[in-house]
């Protein structure tokens, strides 16, 4: 059995709400839970992951929701998220122990990621390299001028969508989020910031059940999929 080297970073910090109400979609429920918890539980259910950071809106932190505590609380800790992404992954790391050499960054609004995915993330990790989970682009993609009207199509032969979790050692991520404090730049994820310090990051196959829950016809969707096995 692996040792618990593996801490968990869930960013849950948005502000956006579900259309139509005021409650937080993080917080909102899908296929039986709230999309935070489906994340929390299932990382918590790994005999690897030492902990697992939540990074939630400031006034969530010292008053969660109560349903957060239908987990392992002497491996779940809150965090503040901060102004960006970048800062709220900065703040998760910060809190966890030292014990977590390998560290993986998660999206709260993927709350039915395949734990066949989470391994393949893992393993990468622990065979030397950042890895983050990704599907092959299947669709024909057109590049849009502002007016609507298509100026390019692009080829889509090694075009991959990337998801989460994203799997790196932690002195990898460290030197990575340094760098853009430093340098005062940020990314839309965790992988990119490696990429620009000059460390590979491979991927590894994904799952359409790790799809992204934005607007409100994908809580439809999440619901029809969830149970179905990939």
């Amino acid at each position: 059995m692996s040792a618990a080297d593996v801490g968990v970073v869930i960013v849950a910090a948005g502000s956006s709400t579900r259309t139509g109400g005021g409650e937080l979609k993080q917080f909102t429920w899908v296929a039986g839970k709230p999309m935070l918890l489906h994340s929390l539980q299932l990382f918590q259910s790994r005999a690897d992951v030492a902990m697992v950071v939540c990074v939630v809106p400031r006034e969530y932190a010292g008053d969660p929701p109560p349903w957060i505590f239908q987990s392992d609380g002497e491996r779940m800790l809150l965090s503040v998220g901060g102004r960006t992404r970048a800062e709220s992954v900065r703040n998760g790391i910060a809190d966890l122990p030292a014990s977590c050499r390998i560290v993986l960054v998660h999206d709260a609004a993927r709350p039915l990621v395949p734990m066949e995915v989470i391994d393949r993330v893992v393993d990468a990790v622990r065979a030397g390299t950042s890895a983050i989970a990704a599907l092959p682009v299947v669709d024909t993609l057109k590049a849009v001028d502002a007016d609507g009207r298509i100026s390019q199509t692009v080829r889509r032969d090694g075009l991959w969508r990337a998801q989460t979790p994203q799997g790196f050692s932690r002195d990898v991520l460290l030197r990575a989020h340094r760098a853009a404090q430093d340098g005062d730049y940020d990314a839309t994820d965790d992988a990119a910031l490696v990429e620009l310090i000059g460390e590979p990051v491979v991927v590894v196959r994904g799952s359409e059940r790790a799809m992204k829950v934005t607007d409100a016809s994908d809580f439809a969707r999440a619901e029809a999929m969830y149970g179905l096995s990939d």
